[in-house]
């Protein structure tokens, strides 16, 4: 078994603490022993960055985009290794894996390219004589806390555009995915960033994390998420009035109506449901449905949930790999209680399963007679769970799917271009697919919500840069020509 050591100041550093990383589609299978950071070493990791990031911040327009594109295209080419590392360790099937890598070396030569497109803004003054010149500067040193159901796409779209725009990075990955966060800390070692700009500081979020957010020496904090710990997160980011930016959870409606294609609204509902056992923040886990195809759609739905193959994930064929860990499934399984106990209709799925391997695996469950009021339709789950809320008409879709505390993505299956553009402008979220499932979205456009699913300016594309930069107006007399 090998040990695997924390980034700081440039410096492959071991720790007092190891844990083990735990493949949860074979139990046996230990990927290996990952650090846990001191206070001593995050502070050193501070003092470095704030150190680094006044050489990088200088540091020509050509080389910054070398360097982000050289990271991305190596990450595109070993996307099949790396892919097959997440997987292991996260238990999304391998496909997903090897596609989040190359996703996420998308994300570094996008922003590579917005290396070169940093352009400011001219203006004339009120008063003669004087011209105005706005422009962004790097925040400074951001910390970056991102979780473990996408270990390596949601840390990227936030430290590429970090780095793109003159800044340092201190990043705590989630302890259950260590070994994706070590995977990417090793190739921006081989690259050439001044030392102390990238590190790598795995630990708790108990620990390490909340020293991290309550640091002077932090800028600006990006956190991925659940709502509580993103509160705490803010109201001890508010004591130094450090800038923060937070993605937390969600509970996305999507809503099929009753002249939708019927197999193409099916297919959109269980991908989206249970994508990735569910453990997306774009997942559909409410199911809003037409009274009027209501029956045929549960038929056709059930027919898909069981026909999903949960397996190993990386055994070929595998649809649905097992949850990340016994806490997130035994939570999951709680929720099948109380959904039951709350009155809904198992369709089918929902059963801890057997398989060759000793792993966390479950069957995707199917709910229907629920309603809008339901624990399992207000709370987020992050399991591969999915209700049915049967409803009569269009307006009643449209206030049950706004009929959350969250926001971030909804979507609607019509063939009505009315309805498909009255539900786009009235849905309240911050992502809205028409005849598309709830997850998947694009990384050169804007990513977040509304309400408690999102908090800061908007992540991705070129709305990054509202976060990742602060912007200087400077006044210039060029006095007499005479």
């Amino acid at each position: 078994m090998s040990n695997f050591s924390n980034y700081i100041a440039g410096e492959w550093v071991a720790a007092d603490n190891y844990i083990k990383n735990i493949n949860p589609s074979d139990l046996s299978d230990v990927i290996g022993e990952y650090a846990q950071a001191s206070s001593a070493q995050l502070d050193t990791a501070l003092d470095a960055a704030r150190q680094a990031q006044k050489v990088w911040a200088a540091t020509g327009l050509e080389k910054r985009y070398n360097v982000l594109m050289s990271i991305g295209e190596e990450m595109k080419n070993r996307a099949a290794e790396l892919g097959e590392l997440l997987s292991r360790e996260e238990g999304k099937p391998l496909a997903e894996g090897k596609g989040e890598i190359f996703r996420a070396g998308q994300f570094f030569t996008y922003y590579a390219a917005e290396v070169l497109r940093q352009m400011g803004d001219t203006a004339d003054s009120v008063r003669d004589g004087i011209e105005i010149d706005v422009r962004r500067e790097p925040v400074g040193v951001v910390a970056i806390i991102s979780p473990w159901n996408f270990p390596t796409a949601t840390a990227t779209w936030k430290i590429a555009p970090a780095l793109a725009y003159g800044n340092a990075v201190v990043w705590k990955p989630a302890n259950l995915t260590p070994a994706s966060a070590w995977a990417l800390a090793e190739i921006f070692s081989r690259h050439d960033l001044p030392k102390g700009l990238f590190n790598l500081v795995m630990g708790g979020g108990s620990s390490v994390g909340q020293r991290l957010v309550e640091s002077a020496g932090v800028d600006a904090i990006s956190f991925t998420g659940s709502v509580d710990v993103g509160r705490g997160i803010a109201a001890s980011a508010m004591a130094n009035m450090t800038k923060v930016q937070m993605e937390m959870g969600s509970k996305n409606p999507l809503v099929v109506m009753d002249d939708a294609d019927l197999d193409l609204a099916v297919s959109c509902a269980v991908g989206g449901a249970f994508g990735g056992t569910g453990q997306k923040c774009t997942a559909s886990s409410r199911l809003i449905v037409h009274e009027k195809i209501h029956d045929a759609f549960v038929e056709k739905a059930s027919a898909a949930t069981k026909a999903m193959k949960v397996g190993h994930a990386l055994a070929e064929g595998t649809q649905l790999g097992p949850v990340v860990s016994e806490t997130q499934l035994n939570s999951n399984l709680a929720y099948m209680k109380l959904a039951k106990e709350e009155g809904c209709e198992l369709v089918c799925g929902g059963d801890r399963l057997d398989m060759a391997t000793e792993g966390y695996f479950m069957s995707p469950a199917l709910f229907i007679n629920g309603d809008n009021s339901m624990k399992i339709n207000r709370e987020e789950m992050f399991a591969p769970i999915a209700c049915v809320i049967k409803v009569g008409s269009y307006d009643e879709a449209l206030s049950v799917s706004n009929d959350t505390r969250f926001g971030l993505t909804s979507g609607i299956m019509t063939n009505s271009l009315a309805r498909a553009n009255h539900y786009r402008r009235n849905s309240r979220t911050g992502c809205v697919m028409i005849n598309l499932p709830t997850a998947g979205t694009d990384y050169h456009v804007p990513f977040g919500g509304r309400g408690d699913s999102s908090y800061g300016p908007r992540e991705q594309g070129s709305y990054a840069a509202e976060f990742y930069t602060q912007v200087k107006t400077s006044y210039i007399s060029s006095g007499s020509p005479e």
